[in-house]
């Protein structure tokens, strides 16, 4: 019987491919932790970039809102933050037609209204808050004749932390010691005077 015989291997190359193995599954968990920490920033970005379309959708609510009964703005003013916390009913059907009834129906809007999951509601911000200051007073005197001025504001908390906004005060110190995951969007809402030509 014919006896085959292979060639011994060199004494280095022996045990070479399980390291090349062990090297290559470093490098591949290296990889995966990275796309893992890359998905939970997608997630984070997504998250924050949904909070601030539907802060805007509430500011755009307020504001065309002041702007439609521009006779009546300065009842508009809040003496403090609106949605999250505050004393407004859930049903505002009870209350006249007119601002009182407008912050009402913002308010419910800034608490997530108008989405719910299970008699909760999902439609809002976290912690969303909402604000309205008159930043000028409408002056129709003759010679004068300057509009209203009014600052409409939406908070809520952010999932990461960021720079203050100290320029906007709506819900200020709410939402941690600095601020920092205070966001907030505003506009102004100027109202025509009558009687000024």
């Amino acid at each position: 019987m014919l006896k085959i015989r292979y060639p011994a291997l060199p004494a280095r190359s022996r045990g070479v491919s399980i390291v090349e193995v062990l090297v290559t599954m470093v490098i591949l968990a290296f990889g995966l932790l990275g796309v893992a920490g890359l998905q939970t920033r997608i997630g984070a970005a997504e998250m924050e970039s949904y909070q601030r379309a539907q802060a805007l959708l509430a500011l755009s609510l307020m504001t065309e809102r002041i702007s439609a009964n521009a006779a009546q703005a300065a009842n508009y003013v809040t003496a403090g933050a609106l949605g999250t916390g505050d004393a407004e009913p859930a049903d505002c059907t009870t209350i006249a037609q007119g601002p009182n009834r407008d912050l009402c129906d913002w308010s419910n809007a800034l608490k997530g209204a108008g989405e719910q999951s299970g008699g909760a509601n999902t439609g809002a911000m976290i912690g969303a808050r909402g604000c309205v200051a008159q930043l000028q007073a409408p002056n129709p005197a003759l010679g004068v004749c300057t509009a209203g001025v009014y600052q409409v504001s939406v908070a809520w908390q952010g999932t990461v932390a960021t720079a203050a906004q100290p320029g906007l005060a709506c819900a200020a110190g709410l939402y941690g010691a600095n601020d920092a995951f205070r966001r907030v969007v505003a506009a102004t809402v100027s109202t025509a005077t009558t009687g000024c030509y």
